[in-house]
């Protein structure tokens, strides 16, 4: 394969598995949810493992794709913290937002955020992984992971804080690229074009034709 082709091929895959990283925690969350929840006082490191080794019996496993959602929905709380992830990704524009609006936003950003990565995860197979360090301090800890597949290996890491007890992921990096970084990016170009409400119009109906294509 040509330099350039393969510049292209892995391109391509480092977009694909940024999705399918971010997809198989939240999938895995649903199977911690199912009465094997992650106990309380368990270390960031550990957390992280267990939830990853738990991601491919959830994507391989028995139940439609609307059963796996719709429990992801519930249970999605026991691992990833999307309200932190959503307001690291609008940044400043939530600034002067009255409650109504803020929560507006993270619940449209939640209800898409799963459904964009999860879908695009029960496309493939699920990887295997590898684990690094863990990196802690106070209440906020980064645990070190990779992606394997048979053809290459991606950085996947995990920005965690503790609350109540549990360690909750708050942002992802994949190939030190921040997912919180990468949505605030295109909100900050979409915010240029249109306002606040007329983006939340746009979030509803890319939920509803999502809704309608389940």
């Amino acid at each position: 394969m040509a330099d350039g082709a393969k510049k292209m091929d892995r391109a391509r895959a480092r977009r694909l598995l940024a999705a399918c990283a971010a997809a198989v925690v939240l999938a895995a969350a649903v199977q911690a949810g199912r009465g094997t929840a992650l106990a309380q006082g368990e270390g960031p490191l550990a957390t992280v493992r267990a939830t990853l080794n738990k991601s491919n019996k959830i994507v391989t496993g028995p139940g439609d794709h609307n059963t796996k959602l719709n429990a992801l929905k519930e249970l999605l709380r026991d691992f990833l913290d999307t309200d932190a992830l959503g307001r690291k990704s609008m940044g400043k524009h939530l600034d002067g937002k009255s409650a109504a609006q803020t929560r507006e936003f993270l619940d449209l950003f939640r209800e898409l955020f799963i459904r964009t990565y999860v879908q695009r995860l029960l496309l493939f197979e699920a990887p295997d992984f590898e684990y690094g360090e863990e990196k802690s301090k106070g209440d906020t800890a980064e645990v070190q992971t990779w992606i394997v597949t048979p053809r290459d290996k991606f950085a996947a890491d995990y920005r965690l804080e503790k609350q109540k007890g549990k360690w909750v992921a708050t942002d992802i990096l994949i190939e030190g690229v921040s997912l919180a970084a990468n949505f605030k990016s295109q909100f900050d170009r979409a915010l240029a074009k249109q306002s606040f409400d007329e983006l939340l119009e746009r979030l509803h109906a890319k939920l509803d034709k999502k809704s309608d294509g389940d």
